[in-house]
């Protein structure tokens, strides 16, 4: 058992959870979006079926979490529910894209919003921060925990600090909103074009069942982590939908749509260029905890699944404080080689297609949890929770194979290469036994 000096508390929690869930998503996947869906109600209804969805989710591995010990998360789901393949092949994802990918993205778009003040931020200086993030976070547990905290604080205050000023100034009479209130609507969300929106929607809750990766490093689990959970992704649903509407209030659909630094076009409206330049500031730095979360998270994943398969046991090993440094900088590694080989919208939509794959079936395996062991959700109402989830994960996983076929096939490549390594780390076990 860890003692309370190696264990965190629910704030913490909390913070990774919100550091995880905002980060690229929210400030990049508007302008996808507004290619196709324009209607506000739409936008909105976009980002309240994520939320719910992410709520749900969180519902579900708060009971998770708290029925199957230890860190893993997904890992130790599907392992103990389905098959050690399943198991395998989550943990897979997690290291090459669930984790990997989302570090690359947010470190790509810190070097896009930085390009705002006319120096090239390439990737070079995407790789150099993701480095540099995995350094701090190889000292301690406390140190991971201040430098982590530190950066999400960044990222709490300028969101909020945002929505305000956002709200509070009138828009532009010059410039023109992209808010439409009309019947449009009803079309809008009848079209193949709002489920792959969804795709964009979903990865930017991603995030919501970090905490549940690290429950053996949370303090009380069964009280804190669903705490954590819940209050995290209420908080980022919240936020969101209030930060897509001041995007959509102080900019034209023309100047959004297709973008990737939205959220720097709206705020070059708001208050002027050095407005804008400051936010862009503060969006760059609030991904530092984007990355700092995801790379924390991730190689807690990595060194529980290294553990238990020869080809990856190297990983396993962590320092003197006990912090996975090599899977850190494993996840680093495989970050920097993403960044270098694929284009940003790309590596969003496959990524996105594939952890909508496995957390749909992680969420599966609530089903299996029986009444008698459940310990926060007692009544069998508990199940509408992973039944709307997965019922939306097939709708949006259908049209996103149907519309994204290159990227939804580089998804599949990546799993079928695991199952490949899963059955040569099989018959590595049973040669050296």
């Amino acid at each position: 058992m860890n003692s309370t000096s190696h264990q965190i508390g629910w704030k913490t929690a909390v913070a990774i959870v919100v550091s995880n869930m905002i980060g690229t998503g929210i400030f990049t996947t508007l302008g996808f979006q507004l290619t196709d869906i324009t209607n506000t109600y739409s936008i909105f209804l976009l980002w309240f079926i994520g939320g719910i969805l992410a709520l749900f989710g969180a519902f579900c591995y708060a009971e998770l979490g708290s029925h199957f010990k230890g860190n893993g998360g997904d890992f130790i789901y599907l392992k103990e529910t389905y098959h050690p393949l399943l198991g395998y092949l989550v943990s897979w994802i997690s290291l090459i894209i669930g984790f990997s990918s989302p570090v690359a993205l947010a470190a790509l778009a810190m070097s896009k919003y930085l390009s705002a003040f006319d120096v090239s931020f390439g990737n070079s200086f995407a790789i150099g921060i993701i480095f540099l993030v995995s350094v701090f976070l190889s000292f301690s547990l406390q140190a991971s925990s201040r430098f982590h905290n530190f950066f999400t604080l960044i990222k709490i205050a300028f969101i909020i600090v945002l929505i305000i000023i956002g709200i509070g100034i009138s828009d532009s009479e010059a410039i023109a909103n992209s808010l439409k209130f009309d019947d449009s609507w009803q079309k809008e969300i009848m079209l193949p074009a709002f489920a792959t929106s969804l795709v964009f929607v979903t990865y930017s809750y991603t995030g919501w069942n970090s905490a549940s990766y690290i429950a053996g490093e949370i303090k009380d689990v069964q009280k804190n982590l669903p705490k954590s959970l819940i209050v995290g992704t209420v908080f980022v649903t919240v936020c969101y939908l209030l930060v897509n509407f001041i995007m959509l209030k102080h900019a034209p659909v023309n100047q959004l749509a297709g973008k990737e630094d939205v959220m720097g076009e709206a705020a070059n409206n708001m208050l002027g260029n050095t407005f804008g330049k400051i936010v862009n500031i503060f969006i760059a730095l609030q991904l530092v905890a984007t990355i700092s979360g995801y790379l924390w998270v991730g190689s807690r994943l990595t060194q529980a699944f290294a553990k238990e398969n020869r080809l990856w046991k190297s990983l396993s090993v962590g320092n003197k404080k006990g912090i996975p440094v090599r899977a850190i900088f494993a996840h680093a590694v495989i970050a920097t080689l993403i960044i270098l080989t694929g284009s940003f919208k790309e590596i969003f939509v496959y990524t996105a297609f594939i952890l909508q794959l496995f957390a749909s079936l992680a969420i599966s395996t609530a089903y299996f949890v029986k009444k008698e062991d459940r310990k926060i959700f007692k009544s069998n109402l508990f199940y509408i929770f992973p039944t709307v989830f997965l019922l939306f994960s097939i709708y949006i996983l259908y049209f996103t194979l149907i519309h994204n076929p290159k990227e939804s096939i580089i998804g599949l490549g990546i799993v079928a290469v695991g199952i490949v390594l899963y059955l040569i780390d099989k018959k590595l076990s049973v040669d050296l036994n």
